[in-house]
């Protein structure tokens, strides 16, 4: 089986600053995938993709709704791997590690083997940050960008 095209896909939410979608941009030019949002996928095709990539940015401490109903409706899979990733206004490995949670343990519960995970900041203007100028302006930034290629690029030759 050695020179098998590694096929990935990007299932993405992102609406308010297009910050996740930036950072999914980067991945799809370096693991030559395709990007669909999560009404776009039809959950059984998902199998024909050794990888899939799961990411949005973060709401009240998680992916948003529609990324995670999609999960609940993935058939069972094996051997399938999987990376998480989103773009949210604070940080902190604590902080990721409990935002990727919930959509971590559904993936991982429907069979998925997570290979990796990213964050990164991303411009936000939610509640009463809108009347402030926002948090994070200008994020993700070209070293944002810099870091979601070289996370693609370890995925690529790790996979």
């Amino acid at each position: 089986m050695v020179g098998l095209p590694m096929k990935s896909l990007l299932v993405l939410f992102s609406y308010h600053h297009k910050n996740t979608e930036k950072i999914a941009k980067v991945f799809a030019k370096v693991l030559d995938a395709q990007i669909k949002t999560p009404e776009q996928i039809n959950p059984d095709e998902l199998q024909d993709y050794n990888l899939v990539g799961f990411g949005s940015g973060i709401y009240s401490d998680k992916h948003h709704k529609s990324l995670l109903n999609l999960a609940d409706k993935i058939p069972q899979v094996t051997n399938r791997k999987a990376f998480i990733f989103s773009t949210s206004a604070m940080m902190g490995e604590d902080k990721v590690a409990k935002d990727h949670s919930m959509l971590r343990e559904k993936l991982q519960f429907k069979g998925y083997m997570i290979v990796d995970e990213f964050a990164c900041k991303g411009f936000n203007t939610n509640s009463f940050l809108k009347y402030l100028g926002g948090m994070n302006k200008g994020r993700p930034n070209a070293e944002d960008l810099k870091h979601a290629e070289e996370f693609a690029q370890s995925l690529k030759q790790n996979l």
